[in-house]
């Protein structure tokens, strides 16, 4: 199956399972409608989309895979509300419509992530047709993907990195966990959910974390020569934030050499597993040449 077949088909079934999670829960209103308004506002889906096409390629359905995608897709959301307050990333404009807090006001902005990174692990813990190891190894790696020791550390680094002068390691350390870490466990959790050989995690690990580098790299780069409406949110954000980028670290054509080094180590990472993974290599090709 080519990719946009793939996601043709997968994208409004991960929309829909998001949107029958949220519309089922007993919640104040005003706290439903800023959870679903960031979760329905589109995107890439490349979380959910990934795990799903790792599953694809190890040749496994899994009658709850697309929960754990969802469960996925809301830590993302949630962490994408958080970013654009005004004591982080202080943004307007995320997917081409105003931000949470714009719409429905910083503490219930603040409050509808809270209650989407929660519910995620609750999502997975009452998973029907999952072993109870399976579940535990799930949340596990999740909150440490999603976490301090992951997406939560990277921010602190990138915060902290603000207004200063990052070493080219530095700023990978950053990325590795900023985006890598959920991007990777998105990978592992489709092959968790097909029973994958210890020897087939490991090569996925390292895809995964390659192709967290690229994804970063590339938004680094876009960050630089898209515009606002390319991009759904506002462009140049970083120089003018003064942020360590790769760009700004090695020129822009040595950052698109390193773009191309970590996608050709991501391929590499999956050319001895069994089957073609045409899926991941065309995400990988996809993430490498997107335009937003």
């Amino acid at each position: 199956m080519k990719l946009n077949d793939f996601r043709s088909y997968y994208e409004p079934l991960i929309q829909q399972e998001l949107l029958d999670q949220i519309s089922s829960l007993s919640i104040p209103d005003s706290l439903k409608e800023s959870m679903n308004y960031s979760l329905q506002a589109g995107g890439k889906r490349i979380r959910p989309i990934l795990l799903l096409a790792v599953m694809h390629e190890l040749g496994h359905n899994h009658p709850d895979a697309l929960k754990v995608a969802a469960a996925v897709e809301m830590i993302h959301t949630y962490s994408l509300i958080h970013d654009d307050l005004p004591s982080m990333d202080d943004d307007d404009l995320r997917r081409g419509m105003p931000t949470n807090h714009k719409v429905f006001g910083e503490a219930v902005a603040i409050l509808a992530g809270d209650a989407l990174v929660t519910y995620s692990f609750g999502l997975i813990a009452r998973l029907e047709n999952v072993s109870s190891d399976d579940k535990v190894q799930l949340i596990d790696l999740m909150s440490v993907s999603a976490g301090a020791e992951g997406m939560v550390g990277g921010q602190i680094l990138d915060i902290e990195g603000e207004e200063k002068k990052l070493e080219l390691k530095e700023l990978e350390q950053v990325h590795r966990l900023k985006t890598g870490a959920l991007l990777t466990f998105s990978i592992l959790a489709g092959a968790i959910l097909a029973q994958a050989k210890p020897e087939t995690i490991m090569s996925l690990t390292r895809f995964g974390e390659h192709l967290g580098l690229a994804f970063q790299i590339q938004d680094d780069i876009l960050d630089v020569t898209g515009t606002s409406e390319e991009l759904g949110k506002t462009a140049g954000k970083d120089e003018n934030s003064e942020k360590s980028t790769y760009p700004g670290i090695l020129t822009l054509p040595r950052a698109k050499e390193k773009l191309d080094y970590h996608a050709s180590e991501a391929l590499a990472a999956i050319e001895g597993l069994d089957g073609e993974m045409a899926l991941l290599k065309e995400l990988t090709a996809m993430i490498v040449k997107r335009k937003n």
